[in-house]
């Protein structure tokens, strides 16, 4: 007999005996529970309350206390964030751009325009900055959590003692939901393995849907729900931002269906517009031949219809264009074809993610919760991405490899730019375009093409200068504790046992009713990768170190050139004072020195390429200098940085099978750039891809046997340096039966959202001679293991 049961014998002996007790009356708390008025809401989270113990035996003579629960502050609001990605100030209809975006135009008439509104110049950093009201050097992410180092400010793990925005909600009484890209957890935590801490539904969020990666292929993404890696639906129509959305607009009814007293939290990120743009044909034919003039008109065209809308002042001129950057009158006819077509299909995409996000905002119209909804939209995590180099690419894996495409290879795509058999972004020019009134773009922190973007806010309820522009400076450190006053939540000051550090952000609550309001935030520095800059009262100094179409950095840190402008004065930044005012620039220098001190900033790393390999820039690595790996069957979708790296060194890969089948045995990447070992025929096979433009193979010449196998694919670099060839080696049961030269290698990145998977290429296929999803081996896998040299 348990102990459990020896307790109910007694308790019901007990109770059909004499010691009974008499009618006990009921007992208040030792601290009365309430739902949740009169809360010490920074403590999280909220401990129950204590109840005396009972002396009445009889549960039916008992009286229950009332029942505690945490609900969110009297009359809170919904609040839904929408972050665009890539996307730049001079884009979007609302602010002067000419794609066509008229649900955002809806928002912004309905609710305010903010045209002095920064971020990080960098999606992870943008993101986690959003998320938790910190800087992002502050937050551990300096750069891009793929190339985390082991300093402060870039080891990429967000500490303790800053809990983001979504969990500070959830433990305050709000249902939480996230939809689309993440990007704010360390690569080599993204495995089986965990730990999970940092993924979405450890960080608040009740719910996610999306991928954890800085960037997705629309057609075929790498999906998480939760902690869960599913498969896209097998729908031939299928489009990432179609599907997202429908998540979204699901969770939010069926959140609203079941308690809909309780508001909720919904962060929608999707991973439009950034790179790869794809985007169904019909909505590229709809731009045919609107981008004709060229990038240079474009920004005069742009810069006139943003003086007419008001969200620039009417004496802004354009910053200059970077040198780098040719005259669309210089550019051959092919050129010029070529880069037209690329802005038709980003245009495309920046429409079809407006009407996905309007069927969104349509759903909670629908749901009677538009009065009483916070929306925070930030037209895109920096600006517009120059990262297509200063031609663009058909396949951006080119990109991640210092491997530019030519022009002709580039016209022989030309007409499927945007399906999925490409994978491409477009030209820098277009981004500097992109970004009107500004110079640069995306990563370079110290220029406002790469740091300023558009912000819509709508809170009817709140918010009765419909269409007004709101001119403050402010960050996105803002945004957090901007919700946290809309809510009447305050910042805790320890959860989970641990004090937290002080919100860095500003709350801009303030300008909702009052436009000529002075700004709170005076003071930002800014940082990515040595491009560095400092705001303060009106002023902004700032240095560019290093383009993102720049292989190496201009000059040293301690030597770059630092320009000066009164941006209270020229909007754009188009007038360097650097050197009429000389002292004001050694002011704001030294000023920068001052808040890169406080903020975990220094030191800078200005390497880029290098950090790519998680040995030399000194992040975890989860194989821990292994040279062993060994892999079963169901191990799916492991992240490059989780995965024992094969590149520029030799290798073999031992797959033991029982039994005939074909199909994948081993995956790494994909259609755009990877490898595969499989079984076709019978017959063990080896692909190389080598961007998409080559495919090497090594093909065995006899069937496999029947019984026991084991098959074993050896590779021979030839070495002299990163992405050189080699030969390959298949071998059954320890007999030769193929052999063939793979004559370059990838030298950085096969792709940062395909992963290994073992027994299925399950989302773009390394090679033809299998179909896309249905390969998976009909034969038994017992393992496989992958070893380096």
């Amino acid at each position: 007999m348990t102990r459990s049961t020896r307790w109910y014998l007694s308790l019901a002996l007990c109770a059909a005996s004499a010691c009974a007790a008499a009618p006990e009356a009921p007992q208040a708390p030792a601290a009365a529970p309430g739902a949740s008025a009169g809360l010490d809401r920074t403590v999280l989270p909220i401990a129950d309350p204590s109840y005396p113990a009972s002396t009445q035996l009889e549960a039916s003579k008992a009286t229950p206390p009332a029942r505690f629960e945490v609900k969110a502050p009297a009359d809170a609001p919904n609040v839904v964030v929408v972050l665009l990605d890539d996307f730049g100030f001079g884009q979007s209809s609302t602010f002067g751009g000419a794609i066509e975006m008229p649900n955002l135009d809806r928002l912004a008439a309905d609710g305010l325009r903010y045209n002095n509104f920064h971020v990080a110049a960098l999606c992870s950093p943008t993101r986690v900055a959003l998320q938790t009201g910190r800087n992002h050097h502050s937050a551990n992410a300096g750069a891009v959590m793929d190339i985390a180092t082991a300093f402060p400010g870039n080891s990429g793990n967000r500490p303790n003692s800053i809990t983001p925005l979504a969990e500070i909600l959830r433990l305050n009484g709000y249902s939480t939901g996230a939809f689309g890209k993440y990007h704010e957890t360390a690569p080599w935590e993204v495995s089986p393995s965990g730990p999970t801490d940092r993924w979405p539904t450890r960080s608040g969020f009740d719910k996610f849907y999306g991928f954890i990666g800085g960037e997705t292929n629309q057609w075929a993404p790498t999906l998480y729900d939760g902690l869960t890696r599913i498969e896209a639906p097998a729908d031939p129509n299928y489009h990432f931002m179609t599907d997202m959305t429908n998540q979204a607009i699901a969770w939010v009814r069926q959140q609203q269906g079941l308690t809909p007293d309780r508001p909720f939290f919904m962060y929608f990120a999707p991973g439009a517009t950034h790179a790869p743009h794809h985007v169904p044909a019909s909505y590229i034919k709809k731009y045919a031949g609107r981008f004709d003039r060229g990038w240079d008109a474009y920004r005069e065209e742009t810069l006139a219809r943003q003086k007419k809308l008001g969200v620039v002042p009417a004496n802004t001129t354009l910053a200059p264009k970077p040198a780098a950057i040719k005259d669309w009158t210089a550019l051959s006819k092919d050129e010029q074809r070529l880069f037209a077509r690329q802005m038709e299909v980003f245009a495309g995409f920046g429409e079809q993610t407006d009407e996905e996000i309007g069927r969104l905002f349509a759903a909670l119209d629908e749901l009677g919760e538009t009065e009483n909804t916070l929306v925070v939209y930030i037209v895109g995590d920096n600006g517009a991405s120059p990262e297509g180099g200063l031609g663009g690419v058909v396949n951006e894996m080119a990109f991640f490899n210092a491997t530019p495409e030519s022009l002709g290879d580039q016209l022989q795509m030309i007409d499927k730019l945007g399906g999925p058999n490409t994978y491409a972004h477009y030209a820098a020019g277009w981004a500097i375009a992109g970004n009107t009134p500004f110079q640069y773009g995306k990563q370079v922190a110290s220029s406002f093409g790469g740091n300023q973007n558009p912000m819509v806010i709508r809170w009817p309820k709140r918010i009765t200068d419909k269409g007004g522009v709101r001119a403050q400076f402010h960050h996105v450190i803002d945004i957090a504790p901007t919700i946290l006053e809309a809510a009447g939540v305050p910042q805790p000051t320890r959860v989970n046992g641990i004090a937290q550090r002080p919100i860095e952000g500003t709350s801009l609550l303030y300008t909702f009713g009052n436009a000529a309001a002075p700004s709170t935030h005076t003071t930002q520095y800014f940082e990515i990768g040595g491009n560095r800059g400092i705001y303060h009262d009106g002023w902004f100094a700032g240095t560019v170190h290093r383009a993102p179409w720049e292989q190496k950095p201009r000059a040293s840190l301690t030597a770059d050139t630092w320009e000066l402008y009164r941006v209270s004065e020229d909007f754009s930044g188009s007038t360097n004072l650097a050197a009429s005012n000389p002292e004001k620039l050694k002011e704001l220098q030294a000023l920068f020195l001052t808040e890169a001190g406080k903020y975990q900033v220094l030191p800078i790393d200005d390497r880029s390429v290098e950090r790519m390999d998680p040995a030399v820039a000194g992040r975890p690595d989860l194989m821990g200098g292994r040279t062993s790996l060994t892999l079963y069957p169901g191990a799916v979708a492991m992240a490059e940085n989780a995965f024992i790296n094969v590149k520029n060194r030799s290798h073999s890969i031992t797959a033991t099978i029982d039994g005939k089948g074909d199909g994948v045995i081993l995956a790494q990447g994909g259609r755009f750039s990877g490898w595969s070992l499989y079984v076709k025929n019978g017959r063990p096979m080896y692909a190389y891809n080598w961007l998409g433009r080559e495919i090497y193979s090594v093909a065995g010449t006899a069937p496999l046997p029947a019984g026991p196998v084991t098959i074993r694919y050896d590779f021979a670099y030839d070495g002299g340096g990163r992405g050189k060839g080699g030969t390959g080696t298949l071998t059954v049961n320890g007999t030769k039966v193929g052999e063939g030269r793979i004559e370059k290698t990838i030298p950085n990145v096969f792709s940062p959202d395909e992963g290994a998977t073992v027994g299925i290429d399950d989302e773009t296929p390394v090679t033809d001679d299998y179909k896309a999803v249905t390969n998976r081996f009909t034969g038994t896998l017992r393992k496989i293991v992958v070893e380096v040299k």
